[in-house]
């Protein structure tokens, strides 16, 4: 779980550099569309590591939130 956090967390890092750090300077137009698509294969690298994890629970969606208590249907 640790190795997907760290990649998580440099994916999300390298995007909130891409969006306030170089949106501010006067970077050049080719520097910025190059690294906006080194996003995008990063985005995807992102969510296939997060997919084939071998992380387990044992929560159900019977389970509901943990956070919310279920509201029950009656009216």
């Amino acid at each position: 779980m640790k190795n997907i956090a760290f990649v998580t967390g440099v994916i999300t890092v390298s995007f909130l550099i891409f969006t306030i750090a170089f949106c501010q300077f006067e970077t050049s137009f080719k520097i910025m569309n190059i690294l906006f698509i080194i996003g995008n294969f990063l985005i995807v690298l992102m969510v296939y590591r997060v997919l084939k994890s071998m992380t387990s629970t044992s929560k159900t969606f019977a389970d509901w939130y943990e956070d919310q208590p279920k509201i029950s249907e009656k009216n």
